[in-house]
């Protein structure tokens, strides 16, 4: 059975009938701290480790979220497929709020310092991006979308904005004019890192909002986020429950071959220090 990671974003803290039998301290990676605690435990045959994108009690803004630490510690801990699950606007009419997205493509529109490689100082690789989804997660949670009875888009584009501030109407109209369907902070950068990790990875999101760009509906706050959240997240936990056996019984995914011809360094030149601390993600490669 393949082993499951699942990142839990806004207003998801916990999945029920995952029965915890780790609650993992927090560790420090190569990279710093993780966003906080791994939980790990089995949900049915399938080995399970929740972690909280942003802390427990939403400490964390996207902006600084450790998302290599996040990323590298699912490795470690063994996951092979990550399920995301984050709230999203709506930058399309027919991605109604209550709605959910299973976004098929990404666009970075981030600007800050977040890391988004753990090929530096010494080590180049140059993974391909052109599906930056897992196509086997993608299915099943579109499958489990419609057997939890919830309306869902089977395709749509992220754009992945810096935040923690939301749009304003000039960037919502120039985002739409772009072509793009939904906007988060978060998901485009775990995507990056997760296919580096060769880590299958696909994202459950949850409409809460129009952005800013609707002329019937109110500007974005955090309070109408919650109060849809809060109502969809009983649907998402559901998603998710009906998709973590069905991921578990893949057996291979596309990404595990992610890292075959992407390492362009010789490794006679990459230093010792890192061939140990990327062990966990470059070992099949680099002895």
């Amino acid at each position: 059975m393949a082993k499951i990671g699942i990142i839990g974003g806004s207003g998801l803290y916990e999945i029920e009938g995952v029965d915890i039998t780790d609650d993992l301290m927090i560790v420090d990676t190569p990279f710093g701290q993780p966003s906080g605690r791994f939980m790990a435990g089995r949900f049915g045959d399938v080995e399970v480790v929740f972690l909280s994108r942003h802390g427990r009690g939403h400490s964390i803004s996207p902006s600084e979220v450790n998302y290599r630490a996040n990323i590298y510690e699912m490795k470690r801990l063994g996951v092979d497929a990550i399920l995301s699950v984050s709230a999203c606007g709506s930058l399309r009419e027919d991605m109604k709020p209550m709605d959910f997205v299973i976004p098929d493509q990404f666009v970075d529109r981030t600007f800050k310092a977040r890391e988004t490689s753990f090929f530096t100082e010494g080590i180049v690789a140059h993974v391909s991006m052109d599906e930056p989804v897992s196509p086997e997660i993608t299915k099943v949670l579109i499958d489990c979308c419609q057997k939890a009875g919830v309306t869902v888009h089977e395709k749509g584009t992220y754009i992945n904005m810096e935040g923690p501030q939301f749009s304003t109407k000039a960037e919502s109209h120039l985002y739409r004019s772009w072509g793009m369907d939904i906007i988060g902070m978060t998901n485009m950068i775990e995507a990056k890192l997760a296919r580096e990790a060769e880590i299958a990875y696909a994202s459950l999101c949850s409409v809460t909002d129009y952005d800013c760009w609707h002329p019937d509906h109110d500007a974005v706050t955090v309070e109408v986020i919650m109060n849809n959240l809060k109502q969809n997240i009983a649907n998402a936990k559901k998603v998710i429950q009906l998709a973590i056996p069905e991921v578990g019984r893949l057996k291979e995914f596309k990404a595990q071959q992610a890292l075959k011809h992407a390492i362009i360094t010789d490794p006679d030149v990459i230093p010792e220090q890192k061939k140990i601390t990327l062990a966990p993600i470059i070992s099949k490669y680099v002895q």
